[in-house]
């Protein structure tokens, strides 16, 4: 790139001859320009949506287009070929192509709106450009590589689908590819004990989640909304977030993040709303025991008859020393969706497993997205998401006229209570939260509802929200407490536990959001800011003091109790001692009888806590794990007053950037997600703080928008974006986004693009 402050230049397919000037085609089917702010920050303005898709997708490809191209061989099954079959990309393939089939793509394809159609085919035209006008100037990573290549609107299509079934259909592809009818009884006699004593691996990958505040005019210092987003996404692959603001004049006008494999701002704001995302608790699921015949494993029993089950066979092209072959795997299919296979779960010669997902055949993301783009309140926004285009996760929003807004309007089976006391069946050893029904009748489907738009999902109406004026909050429990002074309560079950003890990290958030309150005054923004600046530990502000109590107890553990009682019980770079609570609360925590006082579901901010000391098996269960915990750091020769920023890093070009945040599960707000890397340290991170935006309005309604990028707009190390906005988290820092025209145009380093086809 030219370091020079403004350069503006005008693409055309056509190429011009050495000083000759462009000349912009008579009828341009594309006209967007792209205005790049400090640290790569992308401002996309067209006049139509066809142009705006355009611009967004070479905006993205600009710092992501070696990601963005190996997803588009994970969704169309192509791993294997360009991969090898190696490192699960067989099953992915098998996995991929049988469900991502191009039926599925059709029928989403023409559910989509004109509008939204030409946003999706000028995506795929601005994606192809980006890659004609830099083939020989690709990132390191993915230069040269066959791979990287133009792609259709079929691409954009499985893209959005598998973003879609991540927690449903997408948690089980390695199950569903290798589901097979079993060989023969004696076969199944001769597993069915190593089968039983194995568990599910079905829950979420551990640091994904997120916390969201919003403040409203109760408590807000303006009387205008506060937004807080924060979510704990990952740091590397293609859930990236990628900062960029895309504007049609007089008609939307948003600014916040997409992931790299999306094509929407799916955290943002607008001059009036702000939102963010949570992941929720609610089923995108659920599993449905068949009844097999007992003479053929390929047919099942529904309502006192026999429906076969469909073999569908998947060819993948797999690399091989001698090229590229290709290989045949069957999966199977039920009218309620694939059959999976694992150890919990086997394909037996009575039983097997079909899952239904709950957002397959949802087709009105990008219709959501782009109302609630162009949401002037939160009850724009609340409209918005009743469209039910939001797969996944909580709401949390605030505006500027000081309303906070909660809900979990999302992808989720409608499943009530009197549905699962009628047809769940029970399974020993399956986790709580998982679901399996009855698949022999058809009273055990999931219901149908005309206020519901898509198929078998639960409408609008039946899922939780609240608007209030004071404030609302989620760090991924259910809805019940988003605010403790109005529970919700009454829902679903598949959406989420009430009455139930949160996590620490909930605790942690609405602890100090309750000092805040108690502290009088009117809420900042920089109250809300100070959430996560301040790294606090709220795990070891409860209990780190009983703790100390068994120091005493045994000698030996004295250097780790001096380490812990010098803690300043933070999480900032500059803390020391913090990692051994970390080590010590990851096997603490599954002690049982820990807790002095029990969770009380008339004081959940509050309870559970205090270590039950008078507990001779929890002390000792204490002091033996302060020992493990010690041994553990010393194992790898990481002293017990570490420095934090010393020993959690993100690597980047040679320069370890030190990272402040901790485990979620410890009672960390300010969440990062790593493990222990041997004499290297709690490196690299896996998830945790990424995203984080403070949205709110001044007294008389003027935006203020902070954020910080916590790993910076690129993954690549040849980027000049790889690492900048990381050096100023590392320090505490925040960067004020420029959204108003003003502000684009006053920055040092802009640069303008502006791209015609």
């Amino acid at each position: 790139m030219r370091s020079i402050a403004i350069i503006t230049t005008t693409l055309l397919l056509a190429a011009c001859q050495p000083g000759q000037e462009a000349e912009k085609p008579p009828e341009s089917t594309y006209d967007v320009g792209i205005r790049w702010t400090s640290y790569g920050i992308p401002h996309v303005k067209a006049t139509d949506w066809g142009s705006l898709g355009y611009g967004f997708a070479y905006a993205t490809a600009t710092d992501a287009i070696c990601v963005i191209a190996r997803d588009v061989l994970m969704v169309n099954g192509e791993l294997s070929k360009h991969h090898g079959p190696e490192d699960g990309h067989f099953s992915s393939d098998v996995f991929h192509k049988g469900i991502l089939t191009q039926d599925k793509v059709t029928a989403y394809n023409q559910a989509q709106s004109a509008r939204d159609q030409a946003f999706a085919d000028g995506y795929v035209a601005g994606y192809n450009r980006y890659l004609r006008d830099h083939a020989n100037a690709l990132p390191a990573s993915c230069a040269g590589a066959p791979w990287v290549a133009e792609i259709d609107a079929d691409d954009l299509t499985r893209l959005t689908l598998g973003v879609g079934i991540r927690y449903g259909l997408g948690r089980f592809g390695e199950e569903i590819s290798q589901a097979a009818p079993p060989e023969s009884s004696a076969d199944e006699e001769a597993g069915a004990d190593d089968l039983a004593s194995r568990p599910i691996a079905w829950r979420l990958p551990e640091g994904i989640g997120s916390n969201g505040v919003a403040i409203g005019s109760e408590l807000s210092a303006s009387g205008r909304g506060i937004l807080l987003g924060n979510p704990h996404y990952p740091w590397h692959g293609a859930s990236r977030f990628h900062l960029i603001h895309t504007t049609i004049p007089g008609e939307v006008d948003v600014m916040g993040v997409s992931l790299l494999n999306t094509s929407r701002v799916i955290i943002g704001f607008n001059k009036d709303m702000a939102w963010t995302h949570t992941v929720s608790t609610a089923l995108r699921f659920t599993l449905h025991q068949l009844d097999l015949n007992p003479d053929n494993p390929l047919q099942y029993r529904y309502d006192g008859a026999y429906r076969d089950i469909e073999a569908r066979v998947v060819a993948v092209e797999v690399a091989t020393g001698d090229g590229v072959e290709t290989q045949e795997q069957t999966i199977y299919l039920t009218h309620y969706g694939p059959l999976l296979e694992n150890d919990l779960l086997p394909w037996s010669a009575s039983h097997a497993y079909a899952l239904r997902d709950a957002v397959i055949d949802n087709y009105v993301t990008a219709e959501t997205y782009d109302a609630m783009s162009k949401a002037a309140s939160t009850a724009d926004l609340e409209a918005a998401i009743s469209r039910q285009g939001v797969f996944w996760v909580n709401t949390i929003a605030a505006d500027r006229h000081g309303n906070a807004f909660y809900a979990d309007i999302s992808g989720t089976p409608n499943v009530d209570a009197d549905l699962l006391d009628a047809c769940r069946l029970s399974l020993e050893g399956a986790p709580e939260r998982l679901v399996i029904l009855d698949g022999s009748r058809t009273e055990c489907e999931w219901r149908e509802d005309e206020r519901s738009r898509v198929p078998g999902a639960l409408p609008p109406e039946e899922m939780p929200r609240l608007t209030r004026a004071d404030y609302v909050t989620n760090s991924n429990d259910s809805y019940w407490l988003s605010n403790p002074d109005g529970p919700l309560e009454g829902y679903s079950p598949v959406i989420g536990p009430e009455r139930t003890a949160r996590s620490l990290r909930t605790r942690a958030g609405l602890h100090m959001l309750g000092e805040l309150i108690e502290r009088g005054g009117g809420i900042a923004p920089d109250d809300i800011q100070a959430l996560l600046d301040n790294n606090r530990h709220y795990g070891a502000e409860l209990l780190l003091d009983d703790v100390l109590r068994v120091c005493g107890d045994q000698a030996d553990l004295a250097p780790a109790c001096e380490a812990l009682s010098a803690w300043n019980r933070t999480m900032n770079v500059d803390a020391q001692g913090g990692h051994v609570w970390r080590e010590f609360w990851n096997l603490a925590r599954h002690i049982d009888d820990l807790w002095a006082v029990p969770f009380d579901a008339e004081d959940p901010v509050a309870t559970p806590r205090g270590i039950n000391l008078e507990s001779a098996a929890v002390r000792q269960a204490v002091a033996d794990a302060l020992r493990d915990a010690a041994n553990t750091l010393a194992e790898v020769n990481i002293p017990l007053n570490a420095r934090l920023g010393d020993i959690q890093y993100a690597p980047r070009n040679g320069r370890n950037i030190p990272i402040p945040g901790g485990d979620g599960a410890a009672g960390m707000f300010s969440m990062i997600v790593t493990k222990l890397n041997g004499e290297k340290g709690y490196t690299p991170i896996i998830h945790g703080n990424s995203y984080i935006q403070v949205i709110s309005w001044d007294a008389e309604g003027n935006l203020d928008p902070r954020a910080m990028l916590t790993y910076s707009q690129s993954p690549e190390p040849d980027s000049p974006h790889y690492s900048d906005l990381t050096e100023i988290h590392a320090q505490g820092g925040w960067i004020r986004l420029p959204f108003t025209d003003a502000d684009i145009e006053a920055d040092p380093n802009l640069r303008t693009l502006n791209l015609t086809e």
